[in-house]
């Protein structure tokens, strides 16, 4: 085994193994959750704002316990699959699936609703579990739900902002960093992982005026949330789908594509559709910042 190695953006060393190990054998009837809070608390492992990255360390744990490096104990419960047996969307009643169309105007003003409540959080699950294609996975890391509404509070979609992918040869061509600045300054950039508009809104130009309206207030959510600000965002468009009409409205940047290979995998054949990457500098000085 490889005396360094790199998960969830920390390089762990033989001897950080051998202290999970430790914790997970000294506290046996700890679950996931509590080890990797300690764990966050032993290293220090928190974001700007002081905030234990749990979610984070979690995912490392899991990923080391796939590994075989760990013993993980079993999950108390599985949230995921505990939501797909629930009823999708009950709170839509057959008035608010009623066909929406017209003009952006009558609409306007949209509003933005942060979920950060056990019922915002359900009906944004349940949306994107039944209405979006890729269905409902959670989020990676730092990230920000938004359900959307017109001025007569008729539900009109959701909009999920998480973590950055890792590497993406054309977005780190056009920021011009090096592997180090990208480990630094990562969690600078957001990922517009989820965008959902119910199929019954058909409404010219709702989606690049959605985009226009969340972007002006990310940096400002994400440092109430995080203690950081967001300087750049991206997303990614299935070619084979989608044109990215809507990114282009908003003056989003088309900088190549992906080499299809998913977020695990570095090399070899194409595992995932080709997708088109695009970005959104939030910050006029970006490059500057994320250089640095």
């Amino acid at each position: 085994m490889k005396t360094t190695f790199t998960l969830q953006g920390r390089q762990l060393t033989v001897d950080d193994l051998s202290g999970i190990r430790d914790l997970i054998i000294n506290h046996p009837s700890w679950h996931r959750t509590r080890i990797s809070q300690e764990l966050c608390r032993r290293w220090r492992w928190v974001n700007d704002k002081g905030t234990l990255k749990d979610i984070a360390a979690r995912s490392m744990l899991r990923k080391l316990d796939s590994m075989g490096l760990i013993e993980l104990p079993a999950p108390v419960r599985s949230a995921n699959n505990e939501f797909r047996n629930q009823p999708v969307v009950p709170e839509l009643s057959e008035q608010a699936r009623s066909m929406i169309t017209g003009s952006l105007s009558d609409l306007q003003p949209i509003r933005i609703q942060c979920v950060n409540n056990s019922e915002g959080t359900r009906l944004f699950r349940g949306l994107l579990q039944q209405y979006h294609y890729l269905g409902y996975t959670g989020p990676i890391g730092e990230n920000l739900q938004y359900l959307l509404y017109d001025r007569h509070n008729c539900l009109l979609g959701c909009m999920l902002y998480s973590a950055a992918a890792w590497h993406v040869a054309d977005r780190d061509h056009y920021i011009g960093w090096d592997a180090s600045a990208r480990k630094r300054n990562l969690s600078r950039i957001a990922n517009n992982m989820r965008f959902l508009i119910l199929p019954w809104v058909r409404i010219p130009h709702l989606a690049s005026h959605i985009l226009a309206i969340i972007r002006h207030r990310l940096s400002r959510d994400w440092q109430d949330k995080y203690g950081h600000p967001i300087l750049l965002i991206e997303t990614f468009v299935e070619q084979d789908r989608f044109a990215g009409t809507c990114y282009r409205a908003d003056n989003w940047i088309c900088v190549g594509k992906t080499r299809g290979r998913g977020r695990n995998h570095n090399s070899g054949n194409p595992m995932v559709p080709v997708k088109s990457v695009w970005l959104y500098p939030l910050y006029r000085k970006f490059r500057q910042a994320l250089t640095a």
